[in-house]
């Protein structure tokens, strides 16, 4: 049946179905309409509007409607109504909450509107096929994913905006792969890692002899990146002086490399990602304003990792199949404490911290499970019931142990879990060889011992 006309009333009480069924029925005879007093998860793509009764359990049931299919076009009726529940279905996501009777003309709206949303909701999947590239399960941050694969096939540039590590460059492919420009390069560059008096002949390209060292001509980013994509990373941080040559290669179409005579024509999309409040950063002075307006065209927002938690479970089994590819081991299991732990932490440093802390995990772990103790967050011990060994060690790490003695405890089980390989208990404990080395002789001279 086709969808884009297909309404569900849901759950209504026996003496309003037929009425609201006539109603329909008459302004819209070519229009299906079902009812349904039980909807099942495997059902409810199958509607273009969801016409749904309102009741003490219609927050559950909208919240695992929105999970199923976050494009969902949900109407709550009602016979009185709620205001403070019809606020929060609106908070939610639905189209709209009403008391019965309804207009015909609103119900036509309702249609309408629904019919437009699953037109847009089509097109999106069809650019998104293939591109797998972005890990959510978060309703909104789904939501928003279709509307970026909307977008995506134009020539716009794209702001990608949110603060650090909450995935503005996976966004970005995101972007690209939905794109019509996916067959073609994808370059990217950070303007903030790059130094000053070297970002301009990155981006721009220089010829031979434009400058001492400059022995052979060398093409910039946007010559690379020719009928491709060119992603801006942390765009703020670059210099007002080369903001003012980007802008004129954005207006223009042209580069002109270090020394060069001729501009050299060009045809790139431009993704740029920032994790400064724009605005404020156009206010000071940092940032200039035709620039700003010339490259926000569309702006995508990324919340951070702490407001989309229903993402950290499915990103930290992701985080693990990908170490366990890497690694040629098996997949790990999560302690149901483990993962509470996991939800109650901040993740001020958001999904690369988890990624981090996953990857940390993935080699602490022992046995195939993954501990709270080994997520390495602050404040976590042992669940009781666990007797290995290794566990127990920092099990004993408790509330009045000084922070010497946890250091060594975590230093003693890091040499102990890599074999005694100073160079990658090093790495994984976030310290140099150096500071590794100095902190062994400390406890040897203070006849500590610990596996060296």
């Amino acid at each position: 049946m086709n969808k884009e006309h297909h309404i569900a009333i849901v759950g209504f009480p026996m003496q309003h179905i037929s009425g609201v069924q006539i109603q329909l029925g008459t302004l819209l005879p070519d229009t299906p309409v079902e009812i349904v007093m039980q909807l099942d998860d495997d059902m409810i793509e199958q509607f273009s509007l969801l016409l749904i009764w309102d009741d003490v359990t219609i927050t559950g049931l909208v919240h695992r409607i929105f999970k199923q299919c976050p494009q969902a076009n949900i109407v709550v009726l009602a016979e009185h109504g709620a205001s403070n529940r019809a606020q929060e279905l609106m908070d939610m996501g639905i189209m709209d909450y009403r008391t019965l009777p309804c207009p015909d003309e609103v119900f036509e709206i309702y249609v309408r509107k629904s019919g437009h949303q699953i037109a847009l909701h089509q097109t999106s999947k069809q650019q998104q096929q293939g591109s797998d590239i972005f890990v959510t399960e978060d309703i909104e941050t789904r939501r928003l994913l279709d509307q970026v694969a909307l977008v995506a096939p134009s020539n716009a540039s794209v702001f990608v905006v949110g603060e650090s590590g909450t995935g503005k460059e996976r966004m970005a492919r995101y972007i690209y792969q939905c794109s019509k420009r996916k067959d073609h390069a994808f370059v990217a560059i950070n303007c903030a890692a790059i130094p000053e008096n070297m970002l301009e002949s990155e981006l721009f390209g220089y010829e031979k002899g434009a400058f001492t060292g400059a022995d052979k001509a060398k093409p910039g980013k946007f010559e690379i990146a020719h009928q491709g994509t060119l992603l801006l990373d942390e765009i703020t941080e670059m210099p007002l002086h080369l903001q003012a040559k980007l802008l004129r290669v954005l207006q223009e179409g042209e580069v002109d490399r270090l020394g060069g005579s001729k501009p050299i024509k060009i045809d790139v999309r431009i993704i740029a990602t920032s994790n400064r409040n724009l605005e404020q950063t156009v206010s000071d002075g940092h940032f200039r304003q035709d620039l700003y307006y010339r490259l926000n065209v569309v702006t995508v927002v990324l919340p951070p990792l702490r407001s989309r938690l229903s993402d950290i479970k499915p990103l930290a089994i992701h985080f693990l199949n990908d170490f366990a590819k890497m690694y040629n081991k098996p997949i790990p299991s999560l302690h149901e404490v483990s993962l509470k732990a996991l939800m109650l932490h901040r993740w001020e440093g958001n999904v690369r911290e988890l990624e981090n802390c996953m990857h940390r995990s993935f080699l602490m772990a022992f046995d195939g499970e993954i501990l709270p103790e080994h997520l390495g967050l602050e404040g976590l011990t042992t669940p009781s019931g666990h007797n290995n060994t290794n566990q127990n060690k920092l099990a004993d790490v408790q509330a009045g142990m000084s922070i010497r003695n946890m250091e060594r405890a975590l230093i003693e089980q890091t040499l102990e879990h890599v074999q005694n390989n100073r160079t990658e208990a090093a790495k994984l404990l976030g310290i140099s060889i150096r500071t590794l080395r100095n902190k062994l002789k400390e406890y040897q001279s203070s006849n500590i011992a610990i596996a060296a």
